[in-house]
Formats: structure tokens, sequence, C-alpha cells
């Protein structure tokens, strides 16, 4: 996976790629010229005591590591080009895919390593292209030319060549090895951490109203030492490889000065290429070394794409149709015939053989005992979920015909659980029409109960607005998420249970202004007040997935036990009728 990854995304860098391989081709030539030239200066140079020669060559030393320099610093700045070109193309293609999964996607990886693998894991493969195009590119060639010119210098030593090399080459794979399953662990602990602390800071409120703060310090902690105690592996793992490699280079260092002063006392080897021929050991364990480096890289890399691999190859189950429908004329008709839905993995279906139809200018109330089904049911419409049987229908058209796009203008959602984005009063109302006017924001705060408490801040719609609403009240907080949807103007409104964070008399103000603004829409509600739907033209009675009720207030008062039941619970004798 991290080969079809790197390669797919790095297509478009290939210039700066093909720049970094040549620049370094240059660099390492130069590298492997100075040893050379540097036996030159001591053979023909200090040997003969020609001062001429030796500052002849120096200057072709200095010109060399001149060029070499330049070389490598452009390189390593085409290499960060690539590297980050890629990693801006990999969040992207991340935060595109997970826009468009369904909730059921969503849920599958989670949330908190979702953000995991578009942050860190990206961030992986980042360093790996990174330190691959300033080390693992100039490696191998610093290694085939360094024993080219080693044999060059002298062929009676290159059997220390032959053993230095596989030696260490094995030694860091042996280690590398080990630690591939460690790097997995610790990716996936680096979830945990994300997801435990992510709730804490979610759930503030609630650990402090119970007085949770040492068990949650607990919690954390045990999620903690378990990344570390994996960091800890890896890192007893890299203290053991660099050793190996120290030692390895130390006595191959030994072992050129001890039969290379030999073959020098015998008159087969200049001095000048005994050094020249140790520079070159030097140079060709010293790339091995580098490459090693990298090596440590690739395994925490190779799990980072496999976890990327399945964000980017994971499909959402609500499929755009290959040929949308456009309607011309859209009025809101919402038909529901037999439909029936069942989680993933689930032994029974949540939904079962619901059929209705909710009709413009009317009030379709949706309510039931707590699981009953309510919240999946309005879920279907704007295709958060696809239905596993049976048809949702607007405008006598499949949703799954559809034009998502025209279809998330026409239907607009109020969830159960309100959610504001950082901004302003106005960048929030204006989510779901961009075009929309101050005038217009104003009256959909009237209608939804909102413009006094707006008009109270000090900068009234330019007013700030924390990340998820947190810095307003949860009644403020539902009635501009109501706002929001009534800016948009849709055809078709989902109430979901939207109305039970408001006091009983802010609700009726809110219903009785809301009615005659949206005359010419649906609107479906799913509620647990009665009070809130006892006015709606249809009420539809849930109980275990099945509709069990269809008909108004005083309708399902006689002839449905369940309505009856829940109207019981909530009013009065005399309040009911």
């Amino acid at each position: 996976m991290l080969t079809t990854v790197l390669t797919r995304h790095l297509r478009p860098y290939r210039g700066f790629l093909a720049a970094v391989v040549v620049l370094q081709l240059f660099a390492t030539i130069a590298s492997l010229y100075l040893p050379s030239l540097n036996a030159d200066i001591i053979d023909n140079g200090v040997a003969k005591g020609d001062t001429d020669h030796i500052w002849k060559v120096a200057m072709w030393m200095l010109a060399a590591a001149l060029g070499q320099a330049l070389c490598q610093i452009a390189a390593v700045r085409n290499g960060a080009r690539a590297a980050m070109g890629m990693g801006r193309d990999l969040r992207s293609g991340l935060f595109e895919q997970v826009m468009s999964f369904s909730a059921r996607e969503v849920a599958h990886f989670g949330a908190p390593s979702l953000i995991t693998r578009t942050t860190n894991d990206v961030q992986q493969l980042q360093q790996l292209v990174l330190m691959g195009c300033i080390v693992l590119v100039g490696a191998p060639i610093t290694m085939i030319g360094g024993i080219i010119m080693a044999l060059r210098e002298d062929v009676g030593l290159s059997w220390l060549v032959a053993v230095a090399v596989p030696l260490l080459t094995i030694s860091v794979l042996l280690v590398v090895r080990r630690m591939v399953p460690l790097f997995r662990q610790m990716q996936t602990r680096i979830d945990a951490v994300n997801r435990i602390l992510r709730e804490q800071i979610s759930g503030i409120r609630v650990v402090r109203a119970f007085v949770r703060e040492d068990h949650e310090i607990r919690r954390f902690a045990v999620a903690n030492d378990a990344l570390t105690e994996v960091g800890l592996g890896v890192g007893r793992l890299m203290v053991l490889m660099f050793p190996i490699v120290i030692a390895i280079m130390n006595l191959s260092t030994v072992a050129v000065i001890w039969f290379g002063g030999h073959r020098v006392d015998d008159g087969a080897m200049p001095v000048g290429s005994l050094f020249a021929y140790m520079s070159y050991l030097i140079q060709i364990l010293m790339s091995v070394m580098m490459a090693t480096m990298v090596a440590t890289m690739v395994p925490r890399a190779s799990v980072a794409a496999d976890r990327i691999g399945e964000v980017l190859d994971t499909h959402s189950t609500v499929i755009p149709p290959a040929q949308p429908v456009r309607r011309t004329n859209p009025t809101g008709l919402v038909e529901l015939d037999h439909v029936e839905f069942t989680y993933p993995g689930a032994e029974a279906p949540v939904l079962h053989d619901v059929t209705f139809t909710a009709r413009p200018g009317t009030v379709t109330a949706v309510i039931g005992s707590t699981g009953s089904g309510k919240t999946t049911l309005i879920n279907l419409l704007p295709r958060l979920f696809d239905a596993t049987g049976g048809t949702v229908r607007l405008d006598g058209t499949d949703v799954r015909e559809l034009d998502p796009h025209e279809l998330s203008r026409d239907v607009a959602i109020v969830p159960q659980r309100p959610y504001l984005f950082s901004g302003t009063v106005a960048s929030n109302l204006r989510y779901g029409n961009p075009d929309a006017t101050d005038d217009d924001l104003w009256q959909a705060l009237r209608i939804a109960q909102a413009d006094e408490f707006v008009r109270g801040m000090e900068d009234g719609l330019d007013a700030p607005i924390a990340q998820g609403g947190t810095n307003v009240s949860g009644g403020q907080r539902q009635r501009l998420c109501i706002a929001r949807a009534i800016v948009a103007r849709p055809t078709v409104y989902l109430f979901d249970d939207s109305f039970s964070a408001l006091d009983l008399a802010t609700d009726a103000r809110l219903r009785a202004a809301l009615r005659p603004s949206i005359r010419n829409a649906t609107m479906i509600v799913v509620a647990q007040r009665v009070s809130t739907i006892v006015d709606a033209d249809l009420i539809i009675v849930l109980d275990s997935g099945r509709v069990v009720g269809l008909g108004r207030h005083a309708e399902l008062l006689t002839q449905c036990p369940t309505y009856a039941e829940i109207v019981a619970s909530q009013l009065s004798a005399q309040d009911a009728a």
C-alpha cells in the first residue's frame, strides 16, 4: 500500500523528483571526487614537497565542495516541495473522501481515527518522502560510486567492502523487521489517546458535574502509558541499531588501516591511496547508515499508508446516481413506501414496513418511545443513510436518483444535537444560503425566537461563535440552528427533536411564527413532547420501528393505545382533550 499511495500522489511532482535525482547525482560525484583529490595532494604534493601542486588541487577540492553544497541545497528544496505538495494533496483527498461518507462509514472509522489519519499519518508519509529525497536518493549512488572509486584506488582491499556492507545491511534489516508491529500498535494507540482526549474536552461539563476528574485522569493515563510503552519499545530497537552501525564502521576502519598498512609497507599501495580508500569505505558505510535512518521510518510510514489507503479505498454506501434526475418544479412532497432499514451487523431491522406521505403545506409529526427509530427515519430523506428496503421519494422521484446537491438544497435538517461552527452568528446562518441578506437573517432569527438574544450580543450578527457553539446556551444554540434552516429556504424541513431544549412558552411562540412563514413547505417534526405536535396535520406513532398509529391527535387518542399511553404520561385528561 505504501508504494501505491506514494506512486499515485507523487505523480504530479515527477519534475521535482527528477531534479532531486539529477542534483543528488552531481552532489555525490563531487563528494566522491574529494578523496581522490586528497590522495593526489598526499602522493604528489606533500610527499614531493610540491607546494604549487597542493594549491592547484586544493582549488579543485574547494570548487568540488562548493558545487556539492549548492547541489545539496537545491535537491533539498525540490524534495521539500514534492513532499509538502504530496502531503497537501493527501490531506485534501482524505477530507473530500470523508465528506462523501455516510454516517455509516464515519461511525465505522470513528472521528478520532479519521483525524489521526488526516494529520499524523499523512505527516509520516511527508517525512519519509522528504528524508528519501535528502538521503535515500543519494545513498545508492554513493554506495555504487564509492565501491567503484575504492576499487580504483586498490583492488586488494575489496574484500573488506564485500564483508562490511552485507553485514551492516543484514543487521539493520533484522532490527527494522521487529519495528513493523510496534509502529502499527503505535498508530492505533495514538487513535486511542485522541479519542479519550476528545471525549474529555467535549464532555468537560459532565466530568465536573459528576466529580469524575480523577477517573478521567486515570483513564487518560492508561492510554498514555500504553502509547509510551510502545514508543519505548521502538526506542530500544533504535538504540540497539546505531551502536551496531557504529561498531561495524569502526571495525571496518581499523581493518583498512591494519591490512592497508601492510600493503603500504610492502609497496603495493601508496599512502594517499590508503587514506582515499578509507574515506571511500566510510562514505559507503555512511550511506548505508543514512539509508538505515530512513529505513526506520519506512515501517511506520507503511502502517500510515495502510490506514490512509483504507479511507481512500472505502466507498460511501450512499452512492451518487450516475445520471442524476433534476426536478423542474420541486414542491416538497415526501413519500415513504414500505421502507425498511437495518444497520450493518444488526440482527433485526430498525424500521419495518414504514409507509406514509407528507404533503407540502402540512406538518407531519413522528413520535414514539426512545429507540423506536424516529431519528433513523428522517435521516433517510437527506440520504444520511440509504433505506435497505422500500423507497423514499421526493416529488415522486426516488431520493437515490436525485442530484445530491439538489437534494441537500431542498431538504434542511435541524439535528437532535445542534451544532454550530466557529465563526460568527452571520456565517453560521448563511451556511445553507451564502447569498442571504442581513434582513433575511434577522427575519429568520425573529421566527426562531432568537433575535432578542442576538441583538443583546455586543456585535449582533458579527458576534463570535465558538466551535460547537459552546459560548451560547443549549436553547440559544438550538434556536440558531433552526434559524439556519429557515435561511436556507428549502422545500422540506426536518426537525429532529429540535424543540426539546426550549421552554414551553418559547416552543409555542416559535411554532406559531414558523408555520405561516413556511406554509408552502413540508415540515416533518420528530418530538418527545406531545404539546409540540398536538396541532400537527398528521401524527405517525412508531413502536419498535413499526407504524402503530397514523392520524390526527384526537383520532389517535381513541384508536392508538401506544399514543394514548404517551399522552397519559405527559398530559392530564383535561389537557389531552
